[in-house]
């Protein structure tokens, strides 16, 4: 996988500029929210690191899901930044990334991530996947061992063949989404993704979430080619193979991935942890992000874990 760092002003070699200018920024503390670019064969990977000055916490890779960019990590970013240094990406096809023609492919995805760590200097990190970013994440572990410490694994899947489908729910909804007005399509799919005891109680936390989303609506061939390579991603129980240490999260009343994945994935993976979130919906990071902080820290830092299942 050939990677570079670009700079605003165009492409740059990563060893001679790249490295030099992240270690310069990790002296001085890097600022959040300054984009970044690697290239992935080719497609543009935008990128964020989020350090401290002279921190050598360990590095921790965020990987967001179908339809959300790198800022669908802000319920938990700061106060996971409080104990590691982060890198947030776009994935390909949303946010400052290219969309580069589809359909996308799970494995290319978790190219883009070695292409985001080889330009920022990093070798290994933990790295932490919801949804179809637990699928990159799984991809990215199988396939270079060598760039992932822990992995946490969040509302995702196995993939075919093993894998449960969809609820029905999510099913129709994917099916009527192209006839539906944008704005209703949007609150459609932030309800279907929270948990139906939120909805009803939290309507503040479904404004708030339809907001961000608004403000941030997907390209929709970039979309279209995300949900394809999610869809069409087969994990064949290669899951096996991870050597990483693995956290499995998942709420019990996800709509989006049938919560039985959970058990699927705790069985493929070597001595995977299983924490389920009881009436949590698939954004289980938005209905209750200080479990989840508290949860995927204690499995970082190799602490032991309160109210664990498998």
């Amino acid at each position: 996988m050939r990677s570079r760092s670009l700079g605003n002003a165009g492409a740059r070699s990563f060893p001679a500029v790249a490295g030099q200018a992240v270690r310069r920024g990790l002296r001085k503390g890097i600022p959040s929210g300054r984009a970044r670019f690697a290239a992935s064969d080719g497609v543009p990977v935008a990128y964020e690191l989020r350090a401290r000055p002279l921190s050598r916490r360990p590095w921790v890779v965020l990987v967001q899901g179908l339809g959300f960019d790198r800022s669908g990590w802000d319920p938990v970013a700061r106060r996971l930044g409080r104990h590691f240094r982060l890198v947030l990406l776009d994935n390909r096809g949303i946010g400052a990334s290219g969309v580069p023609p589809g359909p996308y492919t799970v494995a290319a995805m978790a190219g883009d991530v070695v292409a985001v760590l080889d330009a920022a200097g990093i070798g290994r990190a933990h790295v932490v996947g919801a949804s179809l970013g637990g699928m990159i994440a799984q991809e990215l572990a199988i396939g270079h061992p060598d760039r992932v410490d822990r992995l946490v694994l969040a509302c995702t899947t196995p993939g075919r063949p093993s894998g449960y489908p969809p609820p029905v729910p999510t099913i129709r909804l994917l099916a009527q989404a192209g006839r539906l007005p944008r704005e209703v399509a949007l609150r459609r799919h932030v309800e279907n993704a929270l948990a139906a005891d939120t909805v009803d109680g939290r309507p503040e936390l479904v404004e708030h979430i339809i907001a961000h989303q608004r403000s941030r609506i997907p390209d929709r061939d970039g979309w279209m080619a995300q949900a394809t390579a999610g869809a069409r991603w087969a994990g064949r129980g290669r899951q096996r193979h991870i050597q990483a240490p693995t956290l499995i999260v998942h709420g019990t009343a996800d709509q989006v991935v049938d919560p039985r994945n959970a058990s699927l994935l705790t069985g493929l993976i070597p001595d995977a942890r299983l924490v389920t979130f009881p009436g949590a919906g698939h954004l289980l990071f938005w209905e209750d992000p200080e479990r989840f902080v508290e949860v995927a820290t204690s499995f970082l830092r190799d602490r032991a874990l309160a109210g664990r299942s498998t």
